[in-house]
């Protein structure tokens, strides 16, 4: 059982705040793009109106990603909730460290001339790929690499000093590890990919 006390818990608001408005910063962004901005995007989208609402949809789940450190906060002093809280912030960091992790190694890869990243025709009409690269590497991918850090010090704040942390930090960085390596195989075409939805 993972326990409440031994170890300094007052760290845990403050991270959960700063991921908040760290994702709701996020959803701004993609929230500009839904209501038809234009400033920075790297091409025509071939349907504005899909584009639109991609970005929408994106901005809603932002938000809820926003709230949510800082809606469980109460929940974490509950034993059981902890548990599942604990396996959320694993999760999503190491989702969000894989992501940027993947998605950068491309884009310098991609700026390098040595990987074509392939854009859907049904998203967009024309991209200038030199500066989609530049606004994935220097603006999105690090937002997810943030994202994922700071989900990852909530449970490390959490677990406190001890074997428990060691472990969950160990597998949170093998797992990262190793869908990296998986992620960039697949984006060189060494192994196949696999589309789902």
């Amino acid at each position: 059982m993972v326990r409440a006390a031994r170890h300094d818990w007052r760290p845990l608001a403050p991270v959960s705040v700063a991921l908040g408005a760290w994702g709701l910063a996020y959803a701004l962004y993609r929230g500009y793009y839904a209501v038809g901005g234009t400033l920075l995007l790297p091409g025509r989208p071939a349907d504005p109106a899909q584009f639109r609402l991609i970005n929408a949809v994106a901005a809603v789940i932002l938000v809820i990603a926003a709230a949510l450190p800082i809606a469980v906060l109460p929940l974490w002093r509950i034993p059981r909730a902890r548990w599942v809280l604990l396996a959320v912030c694993w999760a999503v960091a190491v989702g969000c460290c894989t992501h940027a992790l993947i998605n950068s190694i491309q884009r310098v890869l991609s700026l390098a001339g040595l990987l074509r990243i392939e854009y859907p025709p049904m998203v967009w009409a024309w991209i200038d790929r030199r500066a989609a690269d530049l606004q994935d590497l220097f603006f999105n991918e690090p937002w997810f690499l943030a994202e994922g850090l700071g989900f990852g010090a909530l449970g490390w704040i959490v677990l406190g000093p001890g074997r428990r942390r060691r472990w969950w930090v160990g597998t949170a960085i093998t797992a990262i590890s190793l869908l990296t390596v998986i992620g960039m195989l697949s984006a060189t075409g060494v192994i196949g990919k696999t589309i789902i939805g």
